[in-house]
């Protein structure tokens, strides 16, 4: 633990540094005991102490004062009051203080404090290692995933908040403008009843993050609001630096490279259907065609055409408009000799790609269809 101490009255101030060293022995880094509370706030900026004894009783700024300020620059700082005068305990613990001591402080009170110091260190070592293991996840909906990998739904009053809510992680890192969010969340409202609505979704987000545990938090700054993601991981960026760092493909990879295609097998946030987070979505598709492709070619290429129709099928499915995974089942059926379903799939390309975009099948899927099909006729 790092201890930082505050008193103003000098003598105070070097009896109870002594007997915080005595009972702390080892265990203890000092950030230094201050009488002026302004030197005290510059220490905890470089030093970010993990406990702050304070005086009440200090000129220009009380202990109270200094507490808050202290919890802005370190959240989880315990604070610790001492005081001579016990009138001041309800407001101490209103603070969420770890402990109030009467002066003079006793060794054996002094001994408690600090085991309920080192109780709360734990607790809180315990709370961080929980909260690094969570994920903020966007496959097919918005929840996320505990510490201990279980998947916990989001309880939401409003569908606007929840809506405000994926938009701040879609735009995560970025500070989101104020008149952005009523425009898109609000068009049809006055400034006036927009700006009300905004304000009731955010103060929604904030009560169901603390009620999750969720190491996030919502600032607002320069006429717009930001998500501080904290130590939280959003599944797709995991997923997708996972997906840069893939071995090349092999049967001593290929596990690896199944697992991540089956962990994105659904489309970005697509049980909302959020208009807003189409490219997303389209762009994040692409990501996974492009590492779904080469696993159905090693299929199809060791000859396992059942594992690869599989995976060009589920290709067809996401993507309907592009003619990957067409050309791949066709190329799969025409290797088990299902000349009929070649056929059909080739003129439903055709069909597709000239309803959507007015365009006829790649060259090399027609001249490829148009080898097979005369082989085939002919039963070369």
């Amino acid at each position: 633990m790092r201890a930082l101490l505050v008193d103003d009255e000098r003598l105070a101030l070097q009896r109870m540094e002594w007997l915080i060293k005595q009972h702390a022995g080892g265990e203890l880094e000092w950030s230094g005991a201050f009488l002026d509370p302004y030197d005290a706030l510059e220490a905890a900026q470089a030093e970010q102490p993990d406990i702050a004894f304070l005086d009440i009783e200090l000129p220009e700024m009380n202990g109270f004062e200094l507490a808050e300020r202290l919890l802005l620059i370190r959240p989880k700082i315990r604070i610790v009051f001492v005081t001579a005068y016990q009138d001041y305990a309800i407001k101490a613990f209103d603070i969420n203080a770890l402990d109030y001591l009467l002066k003079p402080v006793a060794a054996d009170r002094l001994s408690i404090t600090m085991q309920r110091a080192r109780e709360a260190m734990v607790l809180s070592t315990q709370e961080v290692a929980v909260q690094e293991s969570m994920t903020l996840c966007c496959f097919p909906s918005l929840y996320f995933r505990d510490g201990y990998g279980q998947a916990r739904s989001f309880t939401w009053k409003t569908l606007k908040a929840e809506e405000l809510f994926a938009y701040l992680i879609h735009r995560r890192g970025l500070t989101v403008n104020k008149q952005e969010l009523l425009d898109l969340l609000w068009p049809d409202y006055d400034a006036k009843k927009a700006t009300a609505q905004l304000h009731t979704a955010i103060y929604q987000i904030r009560k169901v993050i603390e009620s999750a545990k969720l190491d996030l938090g919502i600032i607002y700054k320069d006429g717009g609001y930001r998500l501080t993601m904290g130590s939280l991981a959003v599944d797709i960026d995991l997923w997708e630096s996972h997906v840069r760092e893939l071995p090349p493909l092999s049967a001593d990879t290929l596990e690896l490279h199944l697992r991540l295609y089956t962990e994105q097998s659904a489309d970005y946030l697509a049980d909302h259907r959020y208009s807003w987070a189409e490219w997303e979505r389209d762009r994040i598709r692409l990501v996974w065609l492009r590492q779904a492709k080469p696993i159905a070619v090693w299929y199809y290429r060791n000859g396992q055409y059942g594992d690869a129709a599989t995976i060009y099928q589920h290709m067809l499915d996401r993507a309907p408009d592009m003619e990957d995974g067409y050309f791949g089942l066709m190329k799969t059926n025409a290797a088990l000799n299902y000349s009929s379903e070649v056929m059909k799939l080739y003129h439903t390309v055709a069909s597709r790609l000239r309803e959507a975009f007015n365009v006829a099948p790649s060259r090399e899927l027609t001249e490829w269809y148009d080898d097979w099909k005369r082989h085939a006729m002919t039963g070369d």
